[in-house]
């Protein structure tokens, strides 16, 4: 039976020969950081044209992060593939094999993979405010603003969240198409869907895409006056959904065959 030092060495060597995972996490890098530049260099631009209300709620720092719209995908496809690629080749049972006790198995990928998530989120969160406010010009913040540092290692914390998140849902569903169809539909589509009618507006507020977020804004009036938590409280609601997909992905994994 291997020693869990051995289980960490193993997912770490997995991720890394993987071209898949390693694609995704640069990809999640380059998307955020280039869409937030973006973004950025045309709000600079267009500034005086906003309307007086957005110009004094203007989060400078959250403009920064607006390419996690679609960064945010790829940190969930990069979860997926980490479990999804294993049972797409049948290595699972390779694994399991010289894993037996399952849940050793799943804590090991969750812990590599969280680890490079949140690493890889930091230096995006890094990279994408310094670029972003050197092209917001005069309406940049610096990195010593109210708030500003734990906005900036949030992207980091919201990353690895993400990422742990997607490995016990693609633990679950045991296939990476069906587990990042079902991601992208959770963590994109069903917050606009809910946040379009009134009645459930207030219940969008409790996804953890929607909650998890809140840790990257430094303007409390960017989050609405209706939200009933803060930033470390949101990403609190984020770490218990995580903490439930991945649980349930243990009970899966303990149940079924590979």
């Amino acid at each position: 039976m291997a020693s869990f030092p051995a289980v960490l060495r193993s997912e770490w060597t997995k991720i890394r020969t993987v071209a898949s995972t390693s694609w995704t996490l640069a990809t999640t890098l380059l998307v955020t950081v280039g869409i937030g530049a973006g973004l950025c260099a045309v709000v600079n631009a267009t500034f005086d044209n906003m309307p007086k209300p957005e110009q004094a709620s203007f989060d400078a720092t959250q403009m920064s992060f607006s390419g996690m719209i679609l960064g945010q995908l790829a940190m969930l496809v990069f979860g997926a593939m980490v479990v999804g690629s294993e049972y797409g080749t049948g290595m699972i049972r390779t694994s399991l094999a010289a894993v037996p006790r399952r849940g050793g198995l799943l804590l090991g990928k969750v812990l590599v993979a969280t680890a490079l998530a949140l690493v890889v989120g930091l230096a995006t969160g890094f990279l994408s405010f310094f670029l972003g406010q050197a092209l917001l010009g005069g309406h940049s913040t610096g990195l010593g603003g109210e708030n500003v540092l734990r906005a900036v290692i949030g992207v980091g914390l919201y990353m690895a969240l993400l990422a742990a998140f997607a490995i016990g849902a693609s633990m679950m569903l045991r296939n990476s198409a069906a587990s990042i169809a079902l991601l992208i539909g959770f963590f994109l589509i069903l917050p606009i869907v809910l946040s379009l009618v009134e009645a459930t507006r207030k219940v969008a507020a409790y996804l953890p895409g929607q909650a998890g977020s809140a840790i990257m804004q430094t303007v409390p009036a960017a989050a609405g006056s209706d939200v009933p938590y803060g930033p470390w409280g949101g990403l609190g609601i984020m770490a218990l959904w995580t903490l439930a997909a991945v649980i349930g992905g243990y009970l899966v994994l303990g149940k079924r065959d590979a």
